[in-house]
């Protein structure tokens, strides 16, 4: 798909520094006019300039290094924005934290990161930017959520409700701004080999290994996307075998996933527990 759909435009893109967001930083290079990269580490924004500039000399690259899960520094992002006079045509809100592992041991700064960069930092970017779109009259929203937001996923609880809530905020969006011209997409990718994984998985934990027929390279990946917003398309699942499994899984009722979950469990060797037997023997004899 020509991105010439987007040609002039002004985008914003969080989490470029890497993976997803700086791929779409990459492909959107030659063809939009003005582009804002926002990340934690400056020293990756500084080379990504460095790289579009080369691409297209004549875009004009904007960057700050902002930490998300910080709301004083989102909303002071959000005042320079105002103060600049860019009006973002395009919000890519692909900034997002993992966590694999059980709840129970989980660290709450960890957990806490997470929901405020995949669903507080998000809301709040959209919330400041909507206004100047519609004052223009046009504009697109793009929201990284993921497949795991589709279903309950031990292991990664928080994570997975924490995107569950990107695809059912965004699709709801999408419906009050249906007669605003505005578009919103929501992109569910699945297995993308980025760093994320690396940054999710804990310390002391065995590397999930995922299989090669479900994982979907991040060009395809940011291809796909561009071209569903340029058709202003709800929602996608990049690749046919991921939007298969999905399409399974989710008509499977939910006692079968629970004994899934349960056949997990025991595979990685923690026993299941008889919760009335143990309660009970815990209860006073006077109740």
């Amino acid at each position: 798909m020509s991105t010439s759909y987007f040609a002039g435009c002004t985008v914003l893109v969080t989490g470029a520094s890497a993976g997803i967001g700086r791929e779409f930083a990459r492909q959107l290079a030659p063809v939009v006019g003005s582009i804002i990269l926002v990340a934690r580490r400056a020293e990756r924004l500084e080379a990504l300039e460095l790289e579009l500039k080369v691409i297209n000399p004549d875009l004009e690259v904007f960057y700050r290094a902002l930490d998300l899960r910080k709301h004083d520094d989102v909303v002071r992002f959000c005042n320079w924005l105002e103060e600049s006079g860019l009006a973002v045509d395009l919000l890519i809100n692909n900034a997002g934290l993992g966590d694999r592992g059980r709840f129970i041991d989980s660290d709450w700064d960890k957990v806490n990161a997470m929901l405020r960069v995949n669903i507080e930092a998000l809301t709040y970017l959209t919330y400041r930017i909507l206004p100047s779109m519609r004052k223009s009259g046009c504009g697109a929203i793009l929201n990284v959520s993921s497949v795991a937001g589709f279903l309950p996923v031990p292991s990664l609880a928080v994570y997975a409700a924490s995107k569950a809530y990107v695809t059912s905020f965004s699709e709801a969006l999408r419906a009050e701004l249906r007669s605003s011209n505005i578009s919103v997409t929501v992109l569910c990718p699945g297995p993308v080999p980025t760093e994320f994984h690396s940054v999710a998985d804990r310390s002391g934990t065995d590397r999930q290994t995922l299989p090669d027929f479900v994982t979907v390279p991040v060009q395809r990946v940011v291809q796909e996307s561009l071209a569903s917003v340029a058709r202003d398309r709800p929602r996608l699942v990049p690749g046919i075998v991921l939007r298969t499994i999905l399409t399974l899984v989710l008509f499977a009722p939910m006692f079968i996933k629970r004994l899934v979950y349960d056949l997990q469990l025991r595979r990685e060797g923690a026993p299941r527990a008889n919760l009335r037997r143990n309660l009970g023997a815990k209860m006073p004899s006077h109740i």
